[in-house]
């Protein structure tokens, strides 16, 4: 652990280590599958659990809290004269735009436009597109409407943004940003950004970093981009960063959502914003009660997941802030520091009487099928499992453990992965595969058994790829 945050016991901030023991048990009765949790006020970090198998140093796809990254590169490009919120974007990229004229919606669109996400797509425009310039999509797909009028997600636009950044200060936007602040504040030398078939960064999803990374930036944001006496980010601009920029009434999902955006920054409730992204992504600002929290997580299989943990942070702690330090509870302290030990992604558990006698080792084949699969087999031991598997990318094995979780790489991806089983009834095994790499997301298995025959149902939470996981067939023993 490194020196930017003095650590010290909640009591010391007018927090109880209960509440944040209650927080964290409140979140496990949700199934909400966590990855860490960070909680820093006045400047000490008071709680840091991470949930195995992640630890402190384990780099974590932070999704669109890089857009919040991309506004930083942005507003500090404005500080040093390259560039004015009141450009059109069209005016930076001549060499994008389609030989045959751009759209008059698109001509109108400013960078302070796209930094509200008030362009004139109605959704990503890259995702729409046949070749791998990304940013090129920007400027050539139909828009849907006029621009800087209403708020629409576009996440084509802080791509945007970012190759922005890259062209006029001639590095990546992670080397700019570096280069600025980043270094000074301890930022992981080993973090990095995806880039998209161009090389360019993408600006919009693609941060890699450590939990620890985003509350260090978080704080410095909260200080209006001031560190140790040192203005290193411009004030003016992250005053209107954080601040409510347009509305975002009937585009949010959950409550938290409907408080408005900034530049790239969402408002929240209690006079917060957040660095906010997909699947649980979160560094939460709260400067009147100088608060930050911090976590990382797989919320993606509950649409509404990101919602339950903010109400049982605000109920749990946030409502029960004391604005002195409390007195020591040696008891409390010690249960807190027990259930951070104890935090981990949990396995699957079920049934303890199953089939497996008859199940184990046998092949079972299956008829043409929209996922490809050719043909499973299980071996069963006491602990662990493997499904063999053959489908269109060839011959696999998946390692899983029995009620418990087992790390590996998932076959043909080989991305990280740490997988369970478990008997949801005597006939009906459940594997389950959480992706921990540079994607973060879900891979379900269902193996329903009858006679001499198997339905396979699977299905996939994740943002791109694994898309032979997801759908249903029927077979029979070989």
């Amino acid at each position: 652990m490194d020196n930017f945050f003095v650590t010290a016991r909640p009591e010391e901030v007018g927090i109880e280590s209960q509440h944040i023991t209650n927080f964290m048990k409140k979140l496990e009765v949700y199934n909400l599958t966590m990855h860490s949790i960070l909680l820093i006020r006045h400047g000490k970090l008071v709680a840091e659990a991470y949930y195995a198998p992640y630890t402190a140093n384990t780099l974590h796809r932070m999704f669109s809290v890089t857009k919040s990254f991309t506004a930083l590169g942005i507003g500090l490009l404005a500080e040093e004269g390259k560039l004015s919120l009141e450009d059109r974007i069209i005016d930076h990229f001549p060499e994008k735009l389609p030989s045959e004229g751009v759209h008059p919606y698109i001509a109108e669109i400013t960078i302070g436009d796209m930094l509200m996400m008030s362009t004139a797509h109605e959704k990503t425009t890259y995702k729409r597109w046949p070749d791998g310039d990304w940013v090129k999509s920007f400027f050539a797909i139909e828009p849907s409407h006029i621009p800087g009028t209403v708020f629409s997600y576009d996440t084509s636009s802080s791509h945007t943004l970012a190759a922005l950044v890259e062209k006029l200060s001639g590095m990546s936007l992670l080397d700019y940003l570096r280069s600025k602040f980043l270094d000074e504040i301890g930022f992981s030398k080993d973090a990095y950004i995806k880039t998209d078939p161009m090389g360019i960064a993408q600006g919009g999803s693609g941060l890699m970093a450590l939990p620890i990374d985003l509350a260090k930036v978080a704080w410095v944001v909260m200080q209006e981009g001031c560190y140790q006496g040192k203005q290193y980010l411009p004030k003016e601009f992250i005053q209107e960063a954080v601040k409510k920029q347009i509305e975002t009434v009937v585009r949010g999902l959950g409550i938290d959502e409907r408080q408005g955006y900034g530049y790239q920054f969402w408002r929240v409730r209690n006079n917060g914003y957040a660095m906010f992204g997909m699947g649980g992504q979160f560094a939460v600002c709260f400067p009147e009660q100088d608060l930050i929290l911090v976590t990382t997580a797989d919320l993606q299989e509950q649409p509404y997941g990101a919602t339950i943990m903010f109400e049982a942070f605000y109920s749990e702690i946030f409502d029960k802030l004391a604005d002195q330090p409390l007195p020591v509870n040696a008891q409390a302290w010690a249960e807190l520091q027990a259930t951070i030990e104890k935090a981990a992604i949990k396995p699957l558990t079920g049934n303890k009487s199953s089939l497996t006698n008859s199940v184990n080792q046998q092949q079972y084949i299956f008829p043409e099928n929209q996922m490809g699969l050719k043909s499973i087999k299980l071996e069963l031991g006491d602990q662990q499992g493997k499904l063999y598997y053959t489908n269109q990318t060839g011959s696999h094995q998946l390692v899983f453990g029995l009620e418990e979780l087992v790390v590996s790489q998932f076959p043909h991806y080989n991305w990280k992965c740490a997988s369970s089983a478990a008997w949801a009834d005597q006939k009906t095994l459940v594997i389950k595969s959480h992706i921990i790499d540079e994607e973060i997301g879900t891979i379900t298995i269902q193996l329903a058994f009858k006679d001499s025959r198997v339905t396979v149902y699977m299905k996939k939470v994740i943002e791109s790829g694994f898309s032979e996981f997801s759908g249903f067939v029927s077979g029979k023993l070989a």
